[in-house]
């Protein structure tokens, strides 16, 4: 793919980086008797969070990720003002790389909620992946582009980075301690504006 692409083009996870999957999830699993097991926000392991096997937290995940829930996601953080900002006022484009589900109703859920929270126009390419996939083929397409590559999951990030991409990592709890001086770690949407466009508000 063109280098140039960089220009214009952001890559973006969806969960955990522009919009706030936690807490709609958090609700869904006390619903269902499950609950968090103290320092649970120290772990991005569903499994170790509830403290119930990976099958079954993977199960549960893929159940939430295909559910009317997963088409009204609120924003994370200040994700909405500053998406359509970079949008708007400097004409950056956004490609989602999102390992949500592939089921076609949930795509088109994700697609919908994206659309409704920052405007038709932002994300020009949507790509919905198997639950929990990982993303180092989606990314591939992308290989020494420079891309800005956004996303809160650590291998995800190292494998963006290792493409030649500039991994940027959304803090988290589950990420607070990592370091990488390839990969620079990011607390909101105003820093990640911030180091794209290199102006400060």
């Amino acid at each position: 793919m063109d280098s140039s692409m960089k220009n214009k083009v952001i890559l973006v996870d969806i969960d955990g980086v522009a919009l706030d999957w936690e807490y709609p999830f958090s609700v869904y699993m006390e619903e269902h008797g499950f609950s968090k097991i103290p320092g649970h926000e120290f772990n991005y392991d569903i499994g170790e969070r509830y403290d119930i096997s990976k099958k079954q937290a993977n199960k549960l995940i893929k159940i939430f990720n295909e559910s009317a829930a997963i088409g009204f996601l609120p924003p994370l953080r200040d994700s909405m003002h500053y998406v359509k900002k970079l949008h708007q006022e400097y004409g950056y484009v956004f490609h989602a790389i999102t390992s949500l589900s592939t089921n076609p109703n949930a795509v088109k859920l994700r697609e919908m909620n994206l659309r409704k929270l920052f405007g038709k126009t932002a994300f020009e390419k949507i790509t919905c992946l198997e639950t929990g996939a990982d993303k180092d083929q989606a990314l591939s397409v992308y290989k020494n582009t420079g891309c800005y590559w956004i996303e809160d999951k650590i291998k995800n990030a190292e494998d963006g980075a290792a493409l030649g991409l500039n991994a940027l990592l959304m803090e988290h709890g589950h990420n607070l301690n990592y370091y990488n001086e390839k990969i620079t770690m990011v607390k909101n949407w105003k820093e990640i504006f911030q180091i794209i466009t290199k102006q400060s508000e």
